[in-house]
């Protein structure tokens, strides 16, 4: 079982940017290219360290959060939600420069559906796993509502991760973001996917970015890509979730109940697939904070589930968003 702990590194994302191709950008403040979908990999420790360059106070609450998370965890009995059900409002932002990424209404709904299905746990594949069906989440108990759709045309080819896409003088400003969830949907450029920003940043900031080529399962969703769970995935870190490798070798991904992963996993890996790591066991690679294929992630855990639904409780950094 691993142990919590305070952040003590910077190796603790507060963005998390998840890659469409092999390479790491290496300029994650001027990208200006497109790359074909090939597989995930995150590269947003430059985006850390510029963050808590900007806001020094940063780190500390990164570890408040982290304490209070430890504390729920430990004693969910003594604090509670105020919905049995926390019904969140997204709003989509999506930033077009041609008709393509100007992705419509439907495909938009698309990714609503798949967020509802995932943590309700009543995706098709749920099942497709017998090795950790004893600590599958099931229903978080989460349910997400689209609330509004922005559109702006720009001249921008694509964007990077400097947060450019949420600040109106080229993109669009969040709406509410402290009891609505923003999704920009822009074309990403440098091969990435997308990120999230975790509980405890700028809520001028606040939100999840998706490359339009990796936004719902229908429209220019492209494989290996098109099922949706880039969301999934980034909206688990909105929720304080971190990779599941802990972002280190044999790191630590501040949950119970996950194997110690060795590393990313990509594609889509054989069952049973083991990791290297002191006691050699068998890895979640169909965990969605992991970076294997769509079609091949499709479950949380129940420790997963008990840190994400922390986040929402009474005197936690998004309990905003579960008031009636």
């Amino acid at each position: 079982m691993k142990k919590l702990f305070l952040i003590l590194s910077a190796g603790f994302l507060l963005v998390t940017g998840c890659n469409k191709s092999a390479s790491k950008a290496d300029d994650v403040q001027a990208i200006d290219e497109t790359t074909t979908p090939v597989q995930r990999q995150c590269s947003a420790d430059d985006v850390l360290q510029e963050q808590m360059r900007q806001d020094p106070a940063l780190r500390q609450r990164m570890n408040d959060i982290e304490d209070f998370t430890k504390r729920v965890t430990e004693n969910p009995g003594a604090y509670r939600l105020v919905n049995g059900v926390i019904e969140i409002p997204v709003v989509f932002n999506v930033l077009y420069k041609t008709t393509a990424q100007n992705v419509s209404l439907t495909q938009l709904q698309s990714q609503i559906d798949v967020l509802n299905e995932d943590f309700a746990a009543t995706n098709a594949d749920y099942n497709s796993t017998s090795t950790y069906n004893s600590v599958k989440s099931g229903n978080i108990g989460i349910r997400f509502v689209l609330d509004a759709v922005n559109r702006r045309s720009t001249t921008k080819t694509s964007w990077s991760t400097n947060d450019a896409m949420k600040k109106s003088a080229q993109g669009i400003a969040p709406t509410s973001p402290t009891t609505k969830l923003n999704i920009w949907v822009c074309n990403m450029g440098g091969g990435i996917l997308g990120y999230a920003q975790f509980p405890g940043g700028s809520s001028a900031t606040d939100g999840v970015v998706l490359d339009d080529n990796a936004t719902g399962r229908t429209g220019t969703a492209a494989a290996p890509f098109n099922k949706g769970r880039t969301a999934t995935h980034e909206v688990g870190h909105w929720m304080n979730l971190r990779h599941i490798w802990g972002d280190a070798t044999c790191g630590n991904d501040q949950v119970g109940d996950t194997p110690t992963h060795n590393t990313a996993n990509y594609g889509c890996p054989a069952a049973g697939h083991k990791s290297t790591c002191t006691g050699t066991p068998i890895e979640m690679t169909m965990n969605y904070m992991d970076y294997t294929d769509d079609a091949c992630m499709y479950m949380f855990s129940l420790g997963q589930k008990s840190r994400m639904l922390a986040t929402f409780a009474a005197g936690g950094p998004r309990n905003s968003f579960a008031q009636p």
